[in-house]
């Protein structure tokens, strides 16, 4: 496939994701503005920052006083899970350009990992190659790129928009419940096997257990505890059958 389709392929593939992440991001707008931020910094956030739930935690300790080294260490717990998620790619990308890698780390979030990962698992003849990895670099870092920056695009757009509504938005609508429903749509698809459905089986338990935890720590622990069943599950039932 061409460098062209890959990337157009990306871009298609995350546009039914970008339905419940336009909402999420205009609620971020308009929270980031009544935690006390300029309409520049909020934007500035969604632009270096790119990561909703840390920047949904980050506003609403700006917005209760926290200090600043409380609300950097909090987004940075809540965003470990991307280090998961980078060793996930790490093979698939392993060949390309420090240039590459960066931009592809940069755009790297949860909904852009569930598309790109779903493309790098598909099945290929697989010729050989010089490093013998049986991995072959068949242009999906353009679909990457694709996806990536069809989030990007989205996230800043309906951020902006949050930012002009301002509290024009009422609380009526509910809308943070989209993004709820965003991650289930992206996760339901991947349970294929007994090991995916004990893995995310335990994890939303442990999530739910863990949720008064400060600092969002609950989701570290249901992260760990998802990751350590899924791989003593895949483990016991290749050894059973």
């Amino acid at each position: 496939m061409s460098k062209r389709r890959e990337f157009l392929s990306g871009i298609r593939d995350e546009l039914p994701i970008l339905l419940g992440v336009t909402p999420f991001g205009m609620i971020y707008g308009v929270l980031a503005l009544g935690a006390g931020l300029t309409p520049l910094v909020a934007q500035a956030m969604s632009a270096i920052v790119f990561a909703g739930s840390s920047q949904f935690l980050a506003v609403k300790l700006i917005g209760t006083g926290a200090p600043p080294v409380v609300v950097v260490i909090t987004a940075f717990i809540v965003n470990l899970r991307h280090a998961l998620y980078s060793a996930s790619v790490a093979p698939h990308i392993k060949r390309l350009s420090p240039l590459w890698k960066g931009l592809l780390a940069y755009l790297l979030t949860d909904e852009a990992y569930a598309v790109a990962i779903t493309r790098y698992n598909v099945p290929y003849p697989l010729s050989p190659n010089p490093s013998g990895d049986g991995m072959e670099d068949r242009g999906q870092h353009w679909y990457f790129l694709g996806a990536g920056l069809a989030l990007w695009t989205c996230w800043q757009a309906s951020t902006a928009v949050g930012i002009f509504l301002g509290t024009q938005v009422p609380a009526s609508w509910s809308l943070d419940f989209t993004l709820a429903l965003t991650f289930i749509a992206l996760v339901v698809p991947a349970l294929k096997d007994r090991p995916a459905a004990a893995a995310a089986l335990s994890a939303g338990v442990v999530a739910i257990l863990a949720y008064g935890l400060p600092y969002k720590l609950g989701l570290i622990a249901a992260a760990l505890v998802g990751i350590v069943v899924g791989m003593w599950s895949e483990t016991k039932w290749k050894r059973s059958g």
